[in-house]
């Protein structure tokens, strides 16, 4: 299966090389750069998963989608949207049903940073504040049940602000498997690539 490595909100498709070095099928590995996919219309959440999705469907299925963070629930959405498509999926620290404090607070924080502080996100100021505002009423949870293919859901034990999303996940799918990675915080892909290129395997290997 082809797989589709999405990174998260201030990452690069760098961000998966550690761990895809580790992996057996480099070969059969696409990461796109969700700050390319994004319009210079509108930087919307609606806007980048219909460009992610057209990009998904232009790739052939079945796919394997493995995501972080924002990643994950790209992924998550476009699985429950295109469950025909989608032969696997593993998601690592998503929220299916979006905290609106937490994103209240970031936005007010990302208004009072100045502009040279996002470059390294590869976003700009005004598409972090216009995306994350944009996924305040995001619920994915009525849709879940349209998936039916195996699915690790991964959180480093550190990540607070989402162990309790990914568990409740975990029981909501039909057919996912919960690993909490010790010692981890968010960026699993950076923090311990290692220990998920083993877990990424392990689960393929069984799939």
């Amino acid at each position: 299966m082809k797989q589709v490595y999405i990174h998260g909100l201030g990452q690069t498709p760098a961000n998966w090389e550690p761990v895809l070095r580790l992996l057996d099928a480099q070969s059969d590995c696409v990461c796109p750069d969700l700050t390319e996919l994004i319009s210079a219309e509108s930087s919307s959440y609606p806007a980048l998963f219909r460009a992610f999705s057209r990009f998904c469907n232009d790739l052939n299925a079945p796919l394997t989608l493995c995501g972080l963070s924002l990643g994950g629930i790209l992924a998550l959405h476009y699985a429950a949207q295109h469950p025909e498509r989608v032969g696997a999926l593993v998601l690592i620290a998503p929220q299916y049903r979006m905290p609106k404090q937490l994103l209240r607070l970031q936005n007010t924080l990302f208004r009072l940073m100045p502009g040279f502080m996002f470059r390294k996100a590869g976003f700009t100021k005004h598409q972090l504040i216009q995306l994350c505002g944009s996924m305040m009423e995001l619920d994915l949870s009525g849709i879940l049940p349209r998936i039916s293919c195996p699915t690790l859901v991964l959180c480093g034990s550190r990540d607070r602000a989402n162990k309790q999303a990914c568990t409740e996940l975990a029981q909501l799918l039909n057919r996912a498997e919960l690993h909490i990675l010790k010692g981890a915080g968010h960026e699993l892909n950076r923090e311990a690539p290692e220990n998920l290129a083993s877990l990424l395997q392990a689960f393929y290997t069984r799939i």
